[in-house]
């Protein structure tokens, strides 16, 4: 297997974001166009492709100095177990190893995989949201 990754965000479609986001029963699959607009304004976006497929996406938003937020972060379910994720994501660490905080919200399936990342939970501190389906 022969897994490209990138940071150029030109040849990321609707269809591929779509597929790759429904691969893993995310409902934001179901708004594709919403999708692109939403990763074409993130301040950083890896991407991993086995030839001309999107198998694999994180992006990061971020104030530019202090704090980045980890906010996609998925790899279509036949490419799992692999190391792409993993990739991804030291790429993304290493962008902004001189930040003073890095944030993400896990789903308790893949706490110990963001863990191993050096993830922490932070006593005092409760995830919250507003969250209105499009």
């Amino acid at each position: 297997m022969n897994i490209n990754y990138t940071t150029d965000i030109e040849n990321i479609t609707e269809e591929g974001l779509q597929e790759l986001f429904l691969s893993v029963e995310w409902e934001s699959g179901k708004f594709p166009s919403e999708l692109l607009k939403a990763i074409q304004g993130s301040h950083s976006v890896i991407t991993a492709w086995d030839g001309d497929k999107l198998i694999g996406l994180i992006n990061a938003l971020s104030d530019g100095t202090l704090t980045a937020y980890f906010h996609y972060m998925l790899v279509n379910p036949s490419y799992q177990g692999k190391g792409i994720g993993k990739e991804m994501m030291d790429i993304l660490l290493d962008r902004y190893k001189e930040y003073q905080t890095k944030v993400l919200i896990a789903y308790p399936n893949v706490v110990e995989f963001y863990g191993k990342l050096g993830f922490k939970t932070e006593n005092g501190t409760t995830p919250m949201f507003i969250s209105e389906l499009i």
